[in-house]
């Protein structure tokens, strides 16, 4: 039994951020010109404009703010139960709004949903996110409620595949995947490289889907779960960590995860391509997380991509960051949104820690090519004639 995903809803942080300002004040912390130069380079790099935080400034100076300046006027360092405390709040907020776009736009009404499951890898909190779901949205108190938590960029594809798992078991099943991280709130003001490099790319947001076992309207465009498989990359394992400390949880980035990811792609992809009966050169769609842009670029180099291939992720990550799990829905929801759909199939990815690869196979369904092509034509019509109205 197929299952798919109807419909799949964004929320970024209240709070936006240029990239340029970011920048700005983080070279304002550093007194070392070799540091304020690598910065420098980080940021204007990265391939990122803006990106969105549920802080309302990185240095709060009001009796509320996270990060407090201390007696040389730099910003604070804060405790782990500190930030904790700020996602407890923020999580709830966000989840809910965004787990009621996914419903509006999915044909499902609340009392249809059967499971829930909730990723992050940015905040514990007991009860959590997900029995506030439940209670705020009016879902049966019976539904069944799952955490996936601490698993990185790459956590959407594992609640995907239990999402598929589920509606293969049970007929009836509705599934709610929430995947919401708030990675700002773990800053780390340090000198050391992939700090720094970390700084550069992660933001807040949030991301749902609906998936279940029954076809979506023939005018609805969507996506068929056709497979998923799981890979790890042990020469790159110590590139890639994610530890609690004492002040927040710490982040381990090394600059080498492009160059290890591009140097195992094409090997990598064949091999896992090949388990579904495809090969690269059949995909006609790629959904690949936006770790960076060296990664973007190093993907699609390794598997000789047009230069167009990727533009989704690239847009992902010019307009909202690094968000953790969440950023692969983003990608998915703009390849609808933006692209005509082909006959052949999505290939989705993302990288963690381990280093791990998850892949999902997946194809457009519920829109012709045709019908979609001709909406996004009236559309951009719209768009060009509102611009010159």
């Amino acid at each position: 039994m197929s299952a798919y995903i109807h419909h799949i809803a964004t929320l970024a942080a209240p709070f936006s951020y240029q990239q340029d300002t970011i920048r700005e004040r983080m070279m304002g912390w550093t007194s070392d010109e070799r540091h304020r130069r690598l910065l420098s380079a980080l940021y204007r790099r990265s391939g990122i404009e803006t990106r969105y935080s549920v802080l309302e400034t990185f240095f709060e100076t009001g009796g509320n703010g996270l990060f407090q300046p201390n007696e040389k006027g730099y910003p604070g360092n804060p405790g782990t139960a500190e930030r904790n405390a700020r996602y407890a709040k923020a999580s709830r907020e966000m989840s809910e709004q965004v787990a009621r776009r996914a419903l509006e736009g999915s044909g499902y009404k609340a009392s249809d949903i059967t499971h829930v499951i909730y990723v992050t890898c940015t905040g514990f909190v007991n009860p959590g996110p997900e029995l506030h779901l439940v209670e705020a949205l009016g879902l049966n108190p019976g539904v069944e409620r799952y955490t996936l938590g601490f698993m990185g960029c790459y956590a959407a594809f594992p609640a995907l595949r239990m999402a598929a798992q589920f509606c293969a078991a049970r007929e009836d099943a509705v599934v709610l995947v929430v995947c919401l991280e708030l990675c700002t709130l773990h800053l780390q003001l340090e000198d050391k490289p992939d700090v720094m490099l970390a700084n550069s790319l992660f933001a807040d947001g949030a991301a749902a889907a609906i998936i279940s076992a029954r076809p979506p309207a023939a005018e609805t465009p969507a996506y068929r779960l056709d497979g998923f498989t799981s890979e790890l990359v042990p020469s790159g394992a110590a590139h890639m960590a994610w530890d609690i400390g004492n002040h927040g949880f710490e982040i381990k980035l090394s600059s080498y995860v492009p160059e290890i990811l591009g140097a195992e792609m094409q090997t990598l992809m064949t091999r896992v391509l090949g388990k579904h009966d495809h090969s690269p050169e059949e995909i006609t769609e790629w959904a690949v997380h936006p770790g960076g842009r060296a990664i973007l670029d190093k993907v699609e180099q390794g598997l000789n991509l047009p230069n167009t291939a990727l533009a989704s992720s690239r847009r992902v990550l010019k307009n909202h960051g690094n968000m953790s799990s969440a950023t692969v829905l983003f990608v998915l929801k703009d390849l609808l949104e933006t692209r005509a759909p082909t006959t052949g199939p999505t290939c989705a990815m993302a990288f963690g820690p381990g280093l791990t690869v998850e892949v999902a196979l997946l194809q457009r369904v519920g829109c012709s090519p045709k019908q979609r092509a001709i909406e996004l034509t009236a559309l951009q019509t719209l768009h060009d004639s509102t611009l010159h109205g």
